[in-house]
């Protein structure tokens, strides 16, 4: 695992538990971290996220970059801090369809 590989996954622990435990905003709801890429150059951080029950909580997280980004700074060693870009993660949503999908075909047959 590469350095940029361990960072993604130490800044998804570490978002992941600030949005979960410190973060007191009901219109995030219930939020997981599926994934976070970083850029090569450290400098910005996709930050995948799903919602149960809604994807409106994106817009909430957005809101609350400036929070996240200052508890990441208290709890990582990093010169700095990567810019958040959270995307809603829909890869649930897609294999639902297909399974829906492959279901109907299979009755059709």
């Amino acid at each position: 695992m590469g350095r940029v590989e361990k960072l993604d996954s130490i800044l998804m622990k570490e978002i992941s538990s600030i949005i979960q435990f410190d973060l007191n905003n009901p219109e995030i709801g219930f939020c997981t971290v599926s994934e976070v890429r970083l850029t090569n150059d450290l400098s910005k951080a996709k930050v995948y996220v799903s919602f149960f029950g809604n994807n409106y909580g994106v817009a909430a997280l957005k809101k609350s970059k400036g929070f996240i980004k200052s508890e990441l700074a208290k709890r990582l060693k990093m010169k700095k801090i990567p810019d958040l870009e959270f995307v809603v993660d829909d890869t649930l949503d897609k294999v639902s369809r297909i399974e829906e999908i492959v279901s109907k075909d299979r009755k059709d047959q």
